[in-house]
């Protein structure tokens, strides 16, 4: 197997000196997470500074290091480790003679690339990269980048912001031959003001279009007219989806599946597709459809696609499902802990009222960067709380006091102060039958009490 890269290539690409010939088959810029033949860029930060831990890289099986201090291992000596960092995603981009797709967007963006990145393995199996976890920003972005392996056939890219101006800056590092904007909703309102502003700042995705590119937006959106403006500026082409039958890639049909999830039946511009998402919901509807988008765009295996929506897992923390033994038999967890805002909360509960259950109940934590508008957008959650025949409402953290008071006299609840309070309080009250929905901005801790429910059930203590 070739390397990754090796210490002359590395040398090449940011301009710096290499101590001793090496070559490395992975990249890291987080000691802990440094394994057999890794590169370890050794970043200074605010807070720490990466080279004090250079020892434990090595020792954990560094092959070698990008510093910007001499250490006494194999490295490559530069001024600024960061922008070194930065160097090698420019370089691995331009090595790279397949086809990426770039993929924003206020909701969805992580599914949408892990289902993404399945659709297109299901044809090319071993050939498509990704971006792991939720590396997405100044950091995330040029370490995947620097990651992926020359021989891909496609690249996949999630790329997030919080302030204008940033994605700019990252889909010129990824070029995108397509770019996705998922969904637009109040995420980082409390940097932008409004959904227009934070609309803009999406469709900076655009800006890094290859030539000839094709830009993918939701036609569902309230947006969507800015959104298609700005992609006209940079995109040959452009295709909407939505479950409007106005979109260029639409669901005809959308029914539950007997197994779980949606058989969906979509019409394309060139074919008409019937497949099973595994995830349920409408919300994962629509981001199936800006895969099909995606895979069209590319020349991909529609038909591929479609087989690997219907077996893609779920993802922990969005959307992720367990079943938890209790007293007397079972109850459904969905774990969709890992962030929200007003357009996710309202999706994941509209889709917990069409659960099977005898008792529905809502771990909801607050939603964070919501600014001035926050007591309205927390208290806005009732109607979807009622929408989703919610029984019994668990609120964590002070930002729910607004939705605590708009719940009163209408469905039952209580109000925590933290994701410590509210592990205590479910672990006693879970009964069986119930289905369990836990979601809250990542901040608020909500993961920590779906590893207790996890840790409480492989235990067995289920009193």
């Amino acid at each position: 197997m070739a390397a990754l890269w090796t210490s002359d290539e590395i040398a090449e690409a940011t301009g710096g000196a290499a101590s001793a010939p090496f070559a490395v088959s992975g990249v890291a810029f987080d000691s802990r997470e440094v394994g057999q033949g890794d590169l370890f860029v050794a970043m200074k930060g605010e807070t720490t500074d990466g080279h004090k831990f250079v020892g434990k890289a090595f020792g954990q099986g560094a092959a070698g290091a990008i510093v910007s201090d001499p250490v006494d291992h194999p490295h490559i000596l530069v001024k600024d480790s960061a922008v070194a960092l930065e160097a090698m995603a420019k370089a691995s981009r331009k090595r790279m003679a397949g086809k990426v797709i770039g993929v924003t967007g206020s909701v969805g963006k992580t599914g949408t690339k892990e289902a993404l990145y399945h659709a297109l393995d299901r044809a090319v199996p071993g050939k498509v990269h990704r971006s792991l976890k939720s590396y997405n920003n100044h950091v995330g972005v040029p370490l995947s980048l620097s990651r992926m392996a020359r021989d891909t056939a496609y690249g996949v890219f999630e790329m997030g912001m919080n302030h204008a101006g940033e994605l700019s800056v990252l889909t010129r590092q990824v070029r995108p031959h397509v770019a996705i904007v998922t969904a637009i909703a109040p995420a980082h309102i409390e940097f932008f003001g409004t959904e227009a502003k934070i609309a803009e700042a999406k469709a900076e995705i655009f800006e890094g279009l290859e030539s000839g590119g094709t830009a993918i937006i939701p036609y569902d959106s309230p947006h969507v007219a800015l959104l298609y403006n700005r992609a006209e500026r940079y995109a040959a082409r452009i295709l909407t989806f939505g479950l409007s039958p106005q979109a260029d890639i639409h669901a005809c049909e959308a029914v539950p599946a007997p197994g779980g999830g949606t058989l969906v039946t979509a019409k394309l511009p060139g074919a008409e597709l019937c497949y099973t998402v595994a995830a349920p919901g409408d919300h994962w509807v629509s981001n199936s459809l800006a895969v099909l988008a995606a895979v069209e765009a590319v020349g991909g295996d529609l038909a591929a696609a479609g087989l690997a929506l219907a077996e893609m897992p779920g993802l922990p923390g969005r959307g992720e499902r367990r079943i938890l033994p209790v007293a007397g038999g079972e109850a459904l967890l969905i774990d969709e802990s890992y962030n929200a805002n007003p357009l996710s909360m309202a999706a994941t509960l509209k889709q917990l009222g069409r659960e099977s259950a005898s008792r529905r109940v809502a771990v909801l934590g607050g939603m964070r960067e919501l600014g001035d508008r926050s007591a309205e957008l927390h208290a806005g959650l009732a109607a979807p709380i009622a929408a989703g025949q919610v029984d019994y409402a668990i609120l964590v953290g002070a930002e729910m006091a607004p939705l605590a008071d708009a719940l009163n006299g209408v469905t039952a609840h209580i109000h925590v102060a933290d994701a410590a309070a509210a592990t205590s309080l479910i672990q006693n009250e879970m009964r069986a039958g119930d289905a369990i929905l836990v979601k809250g901005s990542n901040g608020v801790g909500l993961s920590r009490l779906v590893a207790a429910l996890g840790d409480a059930a492989r235990d067995g203590d289920t009193d």
